[in-house]
């Protein structure tokens, strides 16, 4: 068997003789042995270390094994542990009392101890499968939450960021008839508006996507950080424009990281947009960054609306998608918020969102330093 060195056996038995018996042979075969020789410190010794595998006596002092198989199962961090009776109690009622205690297998004395390790390994199989199954299912689980999304992104909200582009042809053509230039030029930004939003949410589910099934590129180099977000704020500048928000950038032109350069510019452009998008008319949006120890922590606040202390569990959660239109009736899917925590968790960072309701939002996120890259 792999990894006898990590499996830890518990021994209960009253018996020193067949405490030593199997604790000679199993230690021999690779396993880590603890021995109890009785219930109450068996259930004692299992708050302290929890084994792999127990081989429980039956008929012992105090709490016999059929109680102390009991309680070992009535205990949540226990209760998947695989429990192995041994007795000399052979009859069928015996047995069955012992499976119903919660045992996965009974072994009668006088033992052979060969037979004791062939079901120690069977039942050690078993429960490495169980776990495994178990993992595959947590994944297939996530896997189908990820696709669910994926898909109602498509269906709706891509549908609907295409859709009020769909009216503009004749209301160009009827304002450009009417020599109305007022409206024509506002048209044209409306529909540059529309295609910018298209185009943003294509690019984050396109980049999500590629996370999803491993296929994003990731080259991390040194990163000018002030750069990089000067591009960004140029980038948005129009938007908070529109809703005359202030966008303050204070980041020093010294700061350098080590990261993926496309992904640190997609995690500033979203949360600098999510700011603004969240801020209303005369509020204010600041990029700040400062540098400490071997890394560097960049923070993006406004004095926008605010999340709820029960939304704030939600941000970055695909299963739990928290959407909000924003101050100007701004739509967005949620994806943007989950693609910064899986790309400043690619670049060894951390993500965290402070807010307060009706007072604003702070989200900082922590970047290696470009010193740290070794």
């Amino acid at each position: 068997m792999d990894n006898k060195e990590k499996t830890i056996i518990l021994i209960v038995d009253d018996n020193p003789t067949n405490l030593q018996i199997l604790f000679d042979y199993l230690e021999k075969a690779g396993f880590k042995i603890l021995v109890a020789p009785n219930g109450e410190r068996a259930v004692r010794q299992l708050e302290k270390i929890v084994p792999d595998i127990i081989l429980l006596d039956i008929m012992m002092p105090g709490i016999d094994g059929y109680e102390t198989c009991r309680r070992i199962k009535e205990n949540e961090a226990m209760k998947d542990i695989p429990v192995i009776f041994m007795s000399a109690l052979s009859d069928t009622f015996d047995k069955i009392r012992g499976f119903e205690a919660g045992a996965v297998d009974y072994v009668t004395k006088p033992f052979q101890q060969e037979e004791v390790l062939a079901r120690i390994n069977a039942h050690l199989t078993i429960r490495r499968q169980k776990k495994q199954l178990s993992e595959l299912n947590s994944k297939l689980y996530e896997s189908n939450i990820t696709k669910d999304k994926f898909f109602s992104v498509i269906a709706h909200d891509l549908k609907n960021a295409f859709f009020p582009l769909f009216s503009y042809p004749d209301l160009l053509t009827r304002a450009i008839d009417k020599e109305d230039y007022g409206n024509v030029r506002k048209y044209a930004g409306n529909i540059k508006e529309h295609i910018e939003n298209a185009y943003k949410l294509m690019e984050n589910l396109l980049n999500w996507s590629r996370v999803q099934i491993g296929t994003m590129d990731f080259r991390p180099q040194e990163v000018h950080l002030y750069k990089v977000g000067l591009r960004c704020v140029a980038l948005l500048a129009e938007s908070a424009n529109q809703k005359e928000i202030s966008l303050s950038y204070t980041i020093d032109r010294d700061i350098r990281v080590y990261a993926d350069p496309d992904m640190t510019d997609t995690i500033l452009r979203n949360l600098i947009s999510n700011a603004v998008k969240f801020t209303d008319n005369r509020g204010r949006v600041t990029v700040s960054a400062r540098s400490f120890n071997d890394e560097v922590e960049i923070s993006v606040s406004d004095t926008g609306i605010g999340i709820s202390k029960e939304n704030l569990p939600k941000l970055f959660r695909i299963d739990q998608v928290f959407k909000k239109e924003g101050t100007a009736g701004e739509r967005g899917t949620g994806l943007g918020l989950i693609l910064c925590r899986e790309f400043v968790e690619k670049n060894k960072g951390k993500i965290l969102v402070e807010s307060e309701l009706g007072k604003g939002t702070t989200f900082r996120f922590t970047l290696p330093g470009n010193l740290s890259r070794q």
